[in-house]
């Protein structure tokens, strides 16, 4: 028992002699040309800023750019790490210096999730990511590739109606259970194929989440390895790691031994049959392993899931709170719709107030609200401040979609906004970023869209939603969760009054 206790006393007393170290060092060495960075709020010894963050760091950076401007150089723990809260200078780390902050900072358990980091997302920049990057967006995620999945979209989304047509009247529907499922099952059988994959895989995910949501030990404090040992975060690390990597390996087995016998899973070919053929030469002259092939399998299921499930939640919560933008969104669904069984992914190009629900959406919640840290990979000079060769950096896309200077009301839900404008979500209006923009922007804008355009095209012609009885759009909880990526605190619960499809003359 006495065991821990004497390890606590051991780690603050070496933590206080670093902090008399540094403050000493400090007092006789001080003085002398400092860089011109950024400016930044004032740092503690050891743990820099970290006080001054919330379990949202989005929040925070976007209070703390109020007083330090939107080009911010905080210390999260020991990592020098700038703070991007702007359009302007979104465009200048995005676009005109894109290559020079092209790079991921190192991340112990994305490392080893990932099988050394081969994955999309997190891959260093280099030929490696050029050759990932390229055989997602010309094999996996093209227009074509993506419109090949509409018969698995409609069939899951087929399954989401039924469940929540099949609860008793005025039963309360757990929309973000729903939607996540819908996701998830999208998401893991396209790239999976085998149904029951998507569940097993959401296990382990929520498994593995502690280990890389939020700021955790093993970024804010490389130089202290060892704490990540005695915080036992080492083995879970690793039991997380060997039990993905089986799951992950009996998919592939199962892909190969069908392959071998000449067949292709229900829905077609998936995602791992497609790198399989791309392994054997069938396709291309990518040199690809089996790793390469967990690993960005695993990309495709973490990275799709939780964006678009957060998406569609956030979609219905805040149609729910703006009743007027929910009818005139189910009026003309209903009216593309004209009558059909079932929404068809045809006329949702046609929906234009249905995107401009989404974009706004977007704006305001977007999925991950920091997008992914950049790392500047040498030195560059920014609106006259100098910014250090591996500085981390996070592109607040939640405070720039609140930008006044950009938006008129940027408070408000207001999808208006976007009817007849031009304004996209691809990477050219650094002003809405909700995919991030430049080389390492999200390559999986058009499979994501597509997924959530028609969940939430079915969801609105299918029924009628309000709240349980007894509250008002008044009492609806619009708090976030923490983590990479922000869904609502609170589950969102509804109730679904079946609407009877009418044709529109």
């Amino acid at each position: 028992m006495a065991t821990p206790l004497i390890i606590i006393i051991i780690i603050i007393i070496i933590i206080i002699i670093i902090i008399i170290f540094i403050i000493s060092y400090k007092l006789i060495f001080s003085g002398g040309n400092k860089p011109n960075v950024p400016p930044s709020p004032p740092a503690l010894p050891i743990i820099g800023n970290l006080l001054q963050l919330t379990s949202l760091p989005h929040r925070s950076f976007h209070a703390l750019s109020q007083t330090y401007g939107p080009l911010m150089l905080l210390h999260i723990g020991q990592v020098p790490t700038l703070i991007v809260s702007s359009p302007d200078t979104a465009l200048e780390v995005l676009k005109t210096h894109d290559l020079a902050f092209a790079n991921r900072p190192f991340s112990k358990p994305f490392f080893k999730l990932t099988y050394g980091g081969c994955n999309i997302s997190f891959s260093q920049y280099g030929d490696y990511w050029r050759q990932a990057k390229k055989l997602a967006v010309v094999h996996l995620l093209n227009h074509k590739r993506v419109r090949s999945f509409h018969t698995l979209r409609q069939h899951q989304a087929s399954l989401m109606i039924q469940k929540i047509a099949g609860s008793e009247e005025e039963e309360v529907v757990n929309v973000s259970e729903i939607v996540y499922e819908y996701s998830n099952e999208v998401v893991s059988r396209a790239a999976a194929g085998k149904l029951g994959n998507a569940e097993k895989f959401k296990e382990m995910v929520e498994e593995a989440s502690v280990l890389f949501g939020g700021f955790q030990v093993y970024d804010m404090f490389p130089a202290m390895g060892w704490l990540s040992v005695v915080m036992g975060l080492d083995g879970k690390l690793e039991r997380v790691t060997r039990k993905l990597d089986v799951f992950l390996s009996e998919i592939v087995e199962e892909h190969v031994e069908r392959r071998r016998h000449g067949g292709a899973g229900e829905e077609g070919e998936d995602f791992v049959d497609l790198l399989l053929a791309l392994k054997e030469g069938e396709d291309g002259d990518f040199a690809i392993a089996d790793e390469n092939i967990k690993a960005i399998i695993m990309d495709m299921i973490g990275a799709g899931t939780d964006t678009s499930s957060v998406t569609l939640e956030w979609a219905m919560a805040e149609l729910i709170k703006n009743p007027r933008t929910m009818k005139k969104a189910q009026d003309e669904v209903r009216q593309r719709s004209n009558g059909k069984p079932t929404v068809s992914e045809n006329d949702i190009p046609q929906m234009s107030y249905l995107q401009a629900v989404i974009k706004e959406v977007l704006r305001l919640h977007p999925a991950a609200p920091l997008l992914l840290p950049h790392e500047s990979r040498q030195k560059v000079v920014i609106q006259g401040y100098e910014i250090p060769e591996r500085t981390r950096v996070m592109i607040n896309a939640w405070s720039i979609g609140r930008d006044p200077n950009s938006w008129e009301d940027p408070e408000e839900f207001k999808p208006e906004r976007f009817v007849g404008s031009s304004v996209d979500f691809k990477g050219l209006d650094l002003k809405f970023i909700p995919f991030g923009a430049g080389r390492r922007i999200c390559p999986g804008i058009n499979f994501a869209i597509t997924s959530v355009e028609f969940a939430l095209a079915s969801l609105l012609y299918h029924f009628n939603w309000r709240l349980p009885d007894g509250l008002s759009v008044e009492d609806l909880d619009m708090q976030e969760a923490p983590g990479l990526t922000t869904p609502r605190k609170q589950s969102l619960h509804l109730i679904a009054t079946p609407y009877l499809p009418q044709v529109f003359v």
